[in-house]
């Protein structure tokens, strides 16, 4: 297929640079799909993200006229696509402490802790992950998006504790999306749950959207309104607090085939197994009965415990593991 484009790199004294590619045959595929390989052969670091944002940013032209939309069909003739510096970020660093596990000159990974936000957002604005990576790397890390900021290549939520890969450079990056998405790069959680989920091991193939109403809440929804998600479970052990009140709680091996937002918290109560703790989703009143660890835990009891990935460089597959905090731990421990 590749034989059947001319590429030109066309260089600049100044910062910016401008890549061709010029194409002899409409294609099928989706602009950003199809050019994006050949663009990557002169940029190697030029992610689908980044891309898809310079076409918003009208940076990319087709026979000299913007390309107003990514999703439209590559057709024969002239691109030119625009790259500029990334733009200073204006995230502060902060010293904020980081649990490292691993590090080289491609990735990072992190053993998160509980009450951490990943990136500055709404009402968060410098006690985060991104902070502390800037902090303790500046401008060495991945400049994703035309932004020099750290490279997130996934996120866990505010109060989920356990294991992240970060990118350090664009081409790091590129690989480890590109292994979220083909399902080659892979992440398992431990949960508590209310109840006893039955079968005890199963799969829950559910799409995911927004909320209609709570619009900072995920639900389950019908095709084609939500994105497709799939979580793999399996009850690891089991507790019975009350059995007149029917009252037990189990500990829950969660692996995601897809990575949608809150996805574990929300496929686990659709099944009527909220997390323990989960301020979202869970359980909005609880019995007395319940000891005190269950009726006061702080948070949703959610760990990334296993993260397995291809080193983006070496090829390596490398498996990392996280043991569970304290606060989980207890949950685990108070019936043995």
């Amino acid at each position: 297929m590749l034989k059947r484009y001319k590429k030109i790199l066309n260089k600049s004294l100044t910062p910016v640079r401008i890549l061709t590619v010029i194409l002899n045959h409409d294609t099928p595929e989706r602009l950003d799909k199809g050019l994006l390989p050949l663009f990557q052969e002169l940029c190697p670091e030029l992610t689908r993200n980044r891309f898809q944002d310079l076409i918003r940013q009208k940076s990319l032209l087709h026979n000299d006229h913007i390309v107003q939309k990514s999703n439209i069909k590559a057709t024969q003739g002239i691109y030119k696509l625009t790259l500029d510096d990334p733009k200073p970020s204006h995230i502060i660093p902060k010293d904020i402490a980081l649990d490292i596990l691993y590090e080289d000159d491609d990735v990072l990974v992190i053993n998160k802790q509980a009450d951490l936000t990943v990136h500055p957002g709404a009402g968060t604005e410098d006690d985060t992950l991104v902070n502390g990576l800037l902090h303790h790397f500046g401008d060495s890390l991945s400049g994703i998006g035309g932004v020099q900021r750290p490279g997130i290549v996934h996120r866990l939520d505010k109060n989920t504790t356990g294991l992240m890969v970060i990118a350090k450079n664009d081409y790091a990056h590129q690989k480890l999306s590109e292994q979220f998405a083909d399902r080659s790069l892979s992440r398992t959680y431990i949960a508590f749950v209310f109840g006893i989920p039955v079968p005890r091991e199963g799969r829950i193939d559910k799409p995911i959207g927004r909320h209609p109403t709570h619009r900072q809440k995920m639900t389950v929804v019908k095709e084609p309104y939500g994105k497709n998600a799939i979580t793999l479970y399996k009850t690891l052990q089991s507790w019975v607090v009350d059995e007149k009140k029917n009252l037990s709680y189990a500990k829950v091996r969660c692996t995601l085939l897809t990575g949608r937002t809150h996805q574990i918290r929300v496929h686990m109560q659709s099944i009527g197994h909220p997390l323990i703790g989960d301020p979202l989703y869970g359980k909005k009143t609880l019995s007395q009965s319940w000891p005190e660890v269950i009726l006061h835990f702080p948070r949703q009891a959610l760990h990334a415990t296993e993260i397995r990935f291809i080193h983006p460089r070496s090829g390596e597959t490398l498996t990392f593991t996280a043991p569970l905090p304290s606060d989980m731990s207890i949950l685990q421990m108070h019936n043995e």
